[in-house]
């Protein structure tokens, strides 16, 4: 199991929404975010949905950029290409803590269907399927 501290991803400040890779391997990626009052998707202290979508497409972008980074590649650009099943059950808070879990569940044609959780405190607040696409 590959652990960094470093994420490699292709968003600049201030559209970083992961702090941390804490693990890249066997198709799963796990990223952690705290959330600050000036986080772009936090709205009087609450992280709303597009910031939580963002987490869980920028964790999955976080384990390609593990994949590259290692080669001395810039880390491919990303593109949602679909969202189903979004459940949010809590919106996190500034101060919270998010871990979040992205798991591969296919892979085809540069297209990548994940599946992500997003947890505080090991409760799940989130989750959803994305398609993501990948620039050449």
């Amino acid at each position: 199991m590959a652990s960094f501290e470093e994420v490699t991803i292709p968003q600049k400040p201030p559209m970083v929404m992961v702090d941390k890779l804490i693990r890249a391997d066997g198709g799963i990626v796990e990223t952690t975010l705290m959330v600050t009052e000036e986080n772009v998707f936090c709205d009087n202290g609450i992280f709303t949905e597009a910031g939580l979508i963002e987490n869980m497409a920028q964790t999955a972008a976080a384990g390609v950029g593990s994949k590259t980074g290692l080669s001395g590649k810039e880390p491919p650009i990303g593109f949602i290409g679909g969202i189903r099943n979004l459940k949010i059950l809590r919106y996190p808070a500034s101060g919270d803590e998010l871990q979040t879990r992205i798991t591969l569940e296919h892979e085809v044609f540069g297209a990548s269907v994940v599946y992500g959780e997003v947890f505080h405190n090991q409760e799940l607040i989130a989750s959803c399927q994305l398609k993501i696409f990948l620039q050449e």
